[in-house]
């Protein structure tokens, strides 16, 4: 908490490298989740209804897959109606960047401020919403 965010770039669906150290300047809520992880797909209709209240107000999602079946991720991201931006490598429980922010349970979440800033993480449920709004709210 309160300290920078460590930057990792993995690659989106279509194979293109997304960098978090991009998001600079915004709000992002760095998510880690996995087509596989029942309590990750029921915290996605709640993460969406976040995201169409409070994208307009500067948030952006880097959601982070720790699945290793593409098909099987892509069929998620689909089906649950998740509009913003997927990045994987893969590789499951091995991914660096899984390791790099010490997630051993997902879902797992950080919120960043605009200067790259961890303030705040694994918000779920109303928690979400009540950090965003008095994050965002005033915006």
């Amino acid at each position: 908490m309160g300290q920078p965010a460590p930057d990792f770039t993995l690659n989106d669906p279509s194979g293109k490298a997304i960098s978090l150290s991009a998001y600079k300047g915004k709000f992002v809520l760095i998510d880690f989740w996995a087509s596989w992880c029942g309590p990750c797909r029921g915290e996605n209709p709640n993460v969406v209804a976040a995201y169409e209240k409070y994208h307009g107000k500067g948030l952006e999602i880097l959601a982070v897959s720790l699945d290793e079946q593409k098909d099987k991720w892509m069929s998620a991201i689909e089906k649950d109606g998740l509009s913003w931006t997927h990045v994987s490598d893969l590789q499951g429980w091995n991914s660096p960047a899984a390791a790099l922010y010490g997630v051993q349970s997902i879902p797992a979440n950080f919120l960043l401020d605009k200067e790259g800033k961890i303030i705040a993480k694994d918000l779920r449920g109303n928690a979400l919403h009540e950090t965003l709004e008095q994050v965002l709210g005033a915006q």
